[in-house]
């Protein structure tokens, strides 16, 4: 397996571009399941989790062509559908679960194996099925696989759900947009990805009122035609690069970046001793005078601080002045980079859902292993503060949720490398 080699080298200075969102990409893909019209997406991220959601789509009969390196996605699914998802890709990826309402809208049936990807906790599907289950669908769990029909069609309903789940969410959206009548969600998910999504759903020709809130209303329709849509910015990847100058120090700017995709993130770096300015083309980051300073974190669902960026905000306060207390909400089992952070000098506890970083002045480089997709990452920003060298193990996490991470931090003045398997 591939590893990189990251050697602490003091500021950083320059640009890095953010690329469209992952998590977003992974949602508008399977809209295209919804159409026999041509759906393309611009500003797509070049990632090994989109390539497994292509691999996917194409099973199930739909085609998706890379354009201009991979930063377009030309999608289609003109012809005749394979209604199952199969173990062996939905394993892959998590995200796989979100054919499984275009599926049923566009057919009425469709069985989806259970979806795999980071270890970090259960995150159940039963959220998806009541979700579903809502607007008619009977779904049977056998053998590993959910088996759903919809006998005349998905029908319009009211559903609150117990857990603002993103992912249920987009199910639901999709699914709802070509049922018959008005669909509401109650406690809906409000992340930037579920407002994106929505805004490609429109254009596709649904209508849907009041996305980025907790109550979504879709008003069904007989079927959704062609469009063209861009990703928006990842606003992970964008908080993951705002962290590189705030451990290092030196400025940065993040081309893309927006304020109000990270609102709740940008308060807690003020709060640590870090500048946030908004620009024409971005958001510039820098290291105010001294020491970071201690702050607590609670991981939420959006508008909360982002549980993709807890582990990174650890590596960053694993050098702060004074104790930190981070608190997960929303996985379990998503401390897993603590022991490896502790191998390079750090001073943590964690018990059950909390993590306690007593800040020390210096890490030091040590091999380290990547357990999931943004500990790896969180290893990585740490090596560029330690004194000497860190490798990072098991890096192919990494590939599928950042896009060219060692180009974009060397562009910037970080010596960083990726070591090939031999």
């Amino acid at each position: 397996m591939d590893s990189i080699v990251v050697r602490g080298n003091g500021p950083l200075s320059g640009q890095i571009p953010i690329a469209g969102a992952k998590n977003a990409c992974l949602a508008l893909m399977p809209a295209t399941l919804l159409s026999d019209e041509p759906l393309t997406l611009t500003n797509a991220p070049r990632l090994s989790d989109i390539r497994t959601m292509t691999e996917l789509l194409a099973s199930l009969g739909a085609e998706v062509t890379a354009l201009q390196e991979g930063k377009v996605l030309a999608t289609s699914c003109h012809g005749e559908i394979n209604p199952v998802a199969d173990y062996e890709i939905v394993r892959k990826m998590r995200a796989s679960n979100l054919v499984l309402g275009p599926l049923l809208a566009r057919l009425g049936h469709a069985v989806v194996s259970l979806p795999g990807g980071c270890a970090i906790g259960a995150r159940p599907m039963d959220i998806h099925v009541d979700a579903l289950a809502a607007l008619g669908a009977e779904i049977e769990l056998k053998d590993g696989y959910l088996h759903a029909e919809a006998k005349g069609g998905l029908k319009g309903a009211t559903h609150e759900m117990r857990f603002a789940s993103v992912g249920a969410t987009e199910n639901f959206l999709m699914a709802a947009s070509l049922a018959k009548g008005t669909s509401v969600l109650k406690n809906a998910a409000r992340e930037p990805e579920i407002v994106d999504l929505a805004k490609c759903l429109r254009a596709m020709g649904a209508q849907i009122e009041g996305d980025g809130t907790s109550e979504i209303v879709i008003e069904g329709k007989d079927r959704l035609h062609g469009a063209t849509h861009p990703v928006v910015a990842d606003r992970i990847e964008l908080g993951t690069y705002m962290l590189a100058p705030a451990i290092c120090g030196g400025e940065v700017e993040c081309l893309g970046g927006r304020i109000d995709l990270l609102e709740s993130f940008c308060e807690k770096l003020d709060a640590a001793g870090i500048s946030v300015e908004q620009t024409h083309t971005g958001l510039k980051v820098a290291r105010k005078n001294g020491r970071i300073r201690a702050v607590d974190v609670t991981t939420e669902p959006f508008p909360g601080f982002p549980t993709d960026l807890q582990a990174q905000m650890m590596a960053l306060l694993c050098t702060a002045e004074g104790t930190s207390v981070l608190e997960e909400k929303i996985f379990e089992n998503r401390f897993m980079h603590a022991p490896e952070l502790v191998r390079m000098g750090a001073n943590i506890d964690v018990h059950g859902g909390h993590a306690t970083v007593h800040g020390v002045e210096k890490l030091k480089g040590a091999p380290v292993m990547a357990t999931d997709l943004r500990a790896s990452v969180s290893l990585i920003l740490a090596g560029l503060a330690a004194e000497g060298e860190t490798v990072v193990s098991r890096v192919y996490h990494l590939d599928r949720g950042y896009e060219r991470v060692e180009e974009k931090l060397a562009g910037v003045g970080a010596h960083i490398e990726r070591v090939k398997a031999s």
